[in-house]
C-alpha cells in the first residue's frame, strides 16, 4: 500500500457535555496538527499516489471552513461534543467528498482510503480512517 501525506493546522473554540470532559466542559480552545494521509494500492500512470499540491490544496479548504470558529455556533455541531476524534471524521469525510467530485484530480479515483489524524500535543492525537 503506498500512502501521501499532507499537513495544516487548525485552531477552533468549543465545549463539550458531560463529566467525562471535566474542565473542557467549560469553552476553551483547540489547536490541531492535522495530518491527511491518502492510501491506494497501485501508483496511479504518473507513478504518483496523488497530486500532492492537489492534496495540500483541498486539505486547506476543508480546514479553513473550521478554523478560527466557536463550533458551538456552528448549526451543524449543535448538540455534539466536538471531540478530536469526531473532528477527524468531519475532515476525512469532507476530503472524501472532494476526491468524488475529482478536485484532486482524474487520477485520485484510484484512492482506497483516506486517514486523517488530529494532534492535541506531542503526547496525544487522534485518528479517523476511513475507505473510499
Amino acid at each position: 500500500m503506498f500512502s501521501v501525506t499532507v499537513r495544516d493546522h487548525l485552531m477552533v473554540a468549543h465545549s463539550f457535555t458531560g463529566e467525562v470532559f471535566g474542565p473542557a466542559q467549560a469553552l476553551h480552545g483547540a489547536t490541531f496538527v492535522v495530518d491527511a494521509t491518502l492510501h491506494r494500492p497501485e501508483l496511479d500512470p504518473d507513478n504518483i499516489v496523488v497530486d500532492i499540491g492537489a492534496a495540500t490544496r483541498e486539505l486547506g479548504e476543508v480546514v479553513g471552513e473550521l478554523n478560527y470558529r466557536n463550533l458551538d455556533q456552528v448549526p451543524e455541531f449543535t448538540g455534539v461534543n466536538t471531540s478530536t476524534e469526531y473532528l477527524a471524521k468531519v475532515i476525512a469525510d469532507r476530503l472524501s467528498e472532494r476526491v468524488a467530485q475529482g478536485a484532486m484530480g482524474p487520477n485520485a479515483q484510484g484512492l482506497t482510503s483516506i486517514t486523517v489524524t488530529l494532534h492535541e500535543s506531542h503526547v496525544a492525537w487522534a485518528r479517523y480512517q476511513r475507505d473510499l
